[in-house]
């Protein structure tokens, strides 16, 4: 197999791949009906990201002509620097090598997550869970026909068709070179995958987003964005689960039982701290540690905080590190808030729901990182590289 492919080689394949989701259409939607008939529906989160409609085959679809579309992420110069000796010493983007991506029930990110490590220059590695399995096995089966088409190897493109115990093993001591690893899935795979991986993992997709509502919060903006935050995508990572509001908000008992009203609309089960369990239809919780839970579910926590400084805390100590929300017409307070808050993405006056690679401009997104290193938030295609230093000498030695 070529160790590298050129950016029209890449974006030759990409392009069949369009064509044929677009021509295989029906066979995708029947393997997907499959997997959707065998599962046991438990899981509401699980069960909306597995199934696939007409909508999910025009995103992927639309996902491949924009990364045809992007501009090259290898090879670009980031830093050059002439040394007095005369050494030319220049600093450029270069694939990882090989990706594996392990994930569970969204057949979209066998399409999605692998154009993106495709067009990076990367072999792929992809390992699904068992309940998406005929449709990955379906959309994999397209990725080979797409490099055949193209004169290319299969290998670039790899499903792994392993048990829990096998990925074990196989992270543990992996049977090919593995540079990378991208797990996308609940807290339980991340674990399993950062204990027994032995290369670099980037922890993806733990949300528990907060949304706080300052004392100086239009209100009407306030209960827009926590209900567009929690309802319109309970299996999102970027959706809401907690909210925590000023004591000192003005009016805040008619904001409250407006909120909660609004919620119930959606059959969004709400749990609240001691101040706001007094509330009609609000359940106390049991325990405190419910603070640190992503639920994925019509299910919200509410809680009362007495000053912006309490709310950070709060939000430092319980959040997933993904996404925040201020909702304030002061400035000064919201600017406090962005800079002070450890998340991937800050916002004021607007919904968690936007962070996400393509909302931010990226195009098709790999996941959203709440790692620090090397990359934080949506990782688009340009973030799929590391570096590679190339110096050019004619003799010199030090």
């Amino acid at each position: 197999m070529n160790t590298t492919l050129t950016l029209e080689q890449r974006n030759a394949v990409l392009n069949s791949m369009a064509q044929l989701i677009a021509n295989e259409k029906a066979a995708i939607l029947k393997a997907n009906k499959t997997d959707v008939v065998a599962y046991n529906n438990e899981d509401l989160a699980m069960f909306d990201r597995l199934k696939v409609d007409d909508k999910k085959i025009m995103g992927m679809i639309l996902s491949l002509q924009q990364l045809i579309a992007d501009v090259d992420p290898v090879g670009k110069e980031l830093f050059h620097f002439t040394h007095e000796n005369g050494l030319k010493i220049t600093n450029k983007s270069a694939p990882f090598g090989t990706v594996l991506i392990i994930y569970e029930s969204r057949p979209d990110v066998t399409v999605e997550a692998t154009g993106i490590a495709f067009k990076s220059g990367n072999k792929i590695l992809l390992k699904g869970g068992k309940e998406s399995l005929s449709s990955n096995l379906k959309i994999v089966n397209l990725w080979h026909k797409a490099l055949k088409e193209n004169n290319i190897s299969t290998n670039w493109v790899e499903y792994l068709n392993y048990n829990r115990t096998e990925t074990q093993a196989f992270l543990e001591n992996p049977s090919q070179k593995v540079d990378l690893i991208v797990p996308r899935g609940g807290e339980k795979l991340i674990a399993f995958v950062k204990k027994n991986a032995t290369c670099p993992v980037i922890v993806s997709g733990r949300g528990n987003n907060f949304v706080y509502v300052d004392a100086e919060a239009d209100i009407n903006i306030a209960l827009k964005v926590i209900i567009n935050g929690k309802t319109s995508k309970i299996s999102a990572c970027n959706a809401v689960d907690k909210v925590i509001i000023n004591s000192n908000l003005p009016n805040k008992e008619v904001f409250i039982k407006n909120l909660i009203k609004e919620l119930l609309k959606f059959n969004v089960e709400i749990l609240g701290d001691t101040n706001l369990s007094i509330f009609e239809k609000v359940s106390v919780y049991d325990n405190e540690d419910i603070w640190y839970e992503e639920f994925l579910d019509y299910k919200i926590v509410i809680g009362s905080v007495n000053s912006l400084k309490e709310a950070i805390v709060k939000i430092n100590k319980y959040g997933g590190g993904h996404s925040a929300v201020i909702i304030t017409k002061n400035n000064e307070t919201a600017n406090l808030f962005m800079e002070s808050t450890d998340c991937a993405a800050v916002y004021q006056n607007a919904s968690t729901r936007f962070t996400d690679g393509g909302q931010f401009g990226l195009g098709g997104e790999l996941a959203i990182s709440t790692d620090k290193l090397h990359h934080r938030g949506p990782m688009g295609l340009q973030h799929l590289v590391t570096n590679k230093w190339f110096i050019y000498g004619d003799g010199q030695i030090r």
